[in-house]
């Protein structure tokens, strides 16, 4: 079973920045592409930014491109997402999964479906 813990959320104004780590264990984390997702009060979880196994290739929703930057670190197991220019629509619990199939892209992860979440980590921005 994987297990996924985020961290790194909190109350920031808006134009501040914020980074999120997971961390990732139960598989070859370095083979699998990774994603973040969000999911704000009565909307449904959306992904916001994903990365392929070989880091070579990311994807980003329309609307945190430019703003928003994932990365990853296999030595340590985990996934990154730098959140830079937040805006008060960013609030959102961030959850992030990992692919189901090794050696695939971004476009993949975009593509699936998980059952298995983390807690995930909140993100409040104020205007």
């Amino acid at each position: 079973q994987v297990q996924l813990v985020e961290s790194g959320g909190g109350l920031v104004q808006a134009g501040g920045s914020l980074r999120l780590s997971c961390a990732a264990s139960g598989r070859a984390f370095m083979m699998y592409a990774m994603g973040w997702f969000r999911q704000a009060p009565g909307k449904e979880r959306n992904i916001v930014a994903a990365i392929a196994w070989s880091g070579d290739s990311t994807l980003y929703a329309d609307s945190v491109k430019g703003r928003f930057t994932i990365s990853r670190d296999n030595a340590k197991n985990t996934v990154y997402l730098q959140m830079n220019s937040l805006k008060p629509d960013d609030t959102a619990v961030y959850y992030c999964n990992i692919d189901h199939f090794p050696r695939r892209g971004p476009q993949d992860m975009a593509k699936s479906t998980f059952d298995n979440w983390g807690q995930g980590t909140q993100v409040t921005v104020s205007s």
